[in-house]
């Protein structure tokens, strides 16, 4: 019953769509500029970098609050609890109830879900992806990448002995489930059309924004 209620829980907790909060207190639907998204991206396309950050570190707590806060709140527990509670924010974050199980791609939630679980690996993730992006100007590129080298460097780190080891495994499936969710992305990058950031801020929608 208490791992039920805290995988319910975590769901919500990670289904909060801090993107549209921030968004429409500036009186913005995010849902119908940029891109439509309602991650931190999208927020900093239209808004600026100031709220972007807002949105990314929200987003990054309630990935943390949700592996860590909600299951150690509601008593002791185990590994598979609290594997289970991390998949639940994710794919709150992913797919939100709040908002017709829309969501964003899942990449600052999946940061503040793998500091509680792998706060090394995350760490060497977090400055793959800021050196990627410093480079190539390109947000998504370095998700991607950022997301498939953290079950690696687990895997690494595990000497490959990874086969009980709950938090590659879900880092396996969060990095499948991002790049999933940079399908339009990768096309763009592959032809070429895909934004850069440092671009002006949109007001209409865009089809081509990350």
């Amino acid at each position: 019953m208490i791992r039920a209620l805290s995988i319910v829980i975590s769901y919500l907790v990670g289904s909060i769509p801090f993107g549209v909060i921030v968004a429409r207190r500036k009186g913005i639907d995010l849902s119908k500029v940029g891109s439509g998204n309602i991650g931190a991206t999208n927020v900093y396309r239209v808004l600026g970098l100031k709220f972007a950050g807002l949105v990314f570190m929200l987003d990054l707590l309630k990935g943390f609050a949700g592996t860590k806060g909600v299951p150690y709140l509601l008593g002791r527990p185990d590994e598979t609890t609290i594997f289970l509670c991390a998949l639940a924010t994710i794919g709150g974050a992913v797919g939100s109830v709040y908002t017709r199980f829309k969501g964003g791609k899942g990449v600052a939630a999946g940061v503040g879900v793998f500091l509680g679980l792998a706060p090394v690996a995350t760490a060497i993730c977090i400055g793959i992806w800021a050196a990627l992006v410093s480079i190539s100007r390109y947000v998504s590129l370095g998700s991607i990448i950022a997301a498939i080298a953290l079950p690696t460097i687990i895997y690494i780190k595990a000497h490959g002995d990874v086969m009980d080891n709950m938090t590659f495994w879900l880092a396996l499936a969060v990095a499948a489930i991002i790049v999933l969710r940079h399908r339009s992305n990768i096309k763009r990058l592959v032809q070429g059309k895909e934004n850069r950031i440092g671009g002006k801020k949109l007001q209409g929608k865009d089809q081509n924004e990350c």
